[in-house]
């Protein structure tokens, strides 16, 4: 009888991709894995450094787990693990992903001083006078008038917008990338809506609403608030 493989080892162009068996035990693979990477790649000095990515599947490791296995890969000289990837997620990392995906409502006035800070989307019913401050990991929604410091994506996400009935802001933030928006402190009033994002080249643009729906297309799949 063929003993079944609990590691199924894939070169590909960006180095290897280690597949564990995610039905036995975490012991097993440690052996197995020890065995295969010796036999193997082991004796192979000569070779540059390659990058291994292992897909542990529905098995969860601990960090423990996580450093044991980078460290019987580092071994054998010539590899270096580069990520470790699973389906599972745990608990906290599913509430991070939940708070991320939240529409947070805000209704009245953001006033000098106040800063808002919110772990996923931003709706603002009312005003951000200047002074106030609102930030978010997500997009941020205002109805009303911008004449505070809006910033969106503040976990790192470019991907994320401003938008506001009136824009006249002291100063816009995406992600990393920041615009004092002075060309912005003149505008009539009783213009169209308009929103803020970073374009092809890293800059932060403002322009009408109307040009999210074939830049960012699922920005209006809300997905429900508190």
């Amino acid at each position: 009888m063929i003993k079944k493989q609990n590691i199924l080892i894939k070169g590909t162009k960006d180095g290897l991709t280690l597949h564990l068996n995610d039905e036995c035990s975490y012991e097993d693979i440690k052996k197995e894995l020890d065995s295969k990477l010796t036999a193997q790649y082991h004796h192979l000095d000569d070779r540059p450094l390659m990058s291994v990515n292992i897909q542990t599947g529905n098995r969860y490791l601990s960090e423990e787990q996580e450093q044991e296995l980078r460290e019987i890969v580092r071994n054998n000289r010539n590899l270096e693990v580069e990520q470790i990837s699973s389906n599972v997620m745990t608990k906290a990392d599913a509430n991070k992903l939940i708070e991320e995906s939240d529409i947070y409502p805000i209704t009245g006035v953001i006033r000098s001083g106040q800063v808002i800070e919110v772990p996923g989307d931003l709706l603002i019913i009312g005003d951000v006078n200047p002074g106030g401050t609102v930030k978010a990991a997500g997009n941020i929604y205002i109805l009303g008038v911008l004449k505070g410091v809006a910033h969106a994506g503040c976990s790192g996400n470019d991907e994320a917008v401003i938008v506001a009935s009136q824009m006249t802001p002291t100063q816009l933030r995406i992600s990393e990338q920041l615009n004092r928006a002075p060309d912005y402190l003149d505008k009539e009033e009783g213009h169209e809506m308009e929103c803020a994002y970073i374009d092809g080249s890293n800059q932060i643009v403002v322009d009408r609403l109307q040009v999210l729906r074939h830049l960012r297309p699922n920005i209006s799949s809300f997905k429900g608030g508190r």
